[in-house]
């Protein structure tokens, strides 16, 4: 999830725009996560992957 469409709980307003400390911790939180080696990829992304990889491995083990 992107932190463009969060409401921060503290001051109601929108993340992005940073407003208060705690919007501005979070902010900086979400964007060290998505530095990760993962982070751009969405999570239908990632069972796509997953399911590529199943196949081949399926593959794989019937030529074996």
């Amino acid at each position: 999830m992107t932190y463009d469409r969060l409401v921060c709980a503290n001051c109601a307003a929108p993340v992005s725009e940073g407003r208060c400390p705690v919007c501005r911790a979070n902010r900086e939180r979400m964007q060290q996560e998505g530095e990760g080696p993962f982070g751009g990829l969405n999570p239908m992304m990632l069972i796509a992957l997953l399911a590529i990889l199943i196949a081949t491995l399926a593959l794989v083990a019937q030529n074996a």
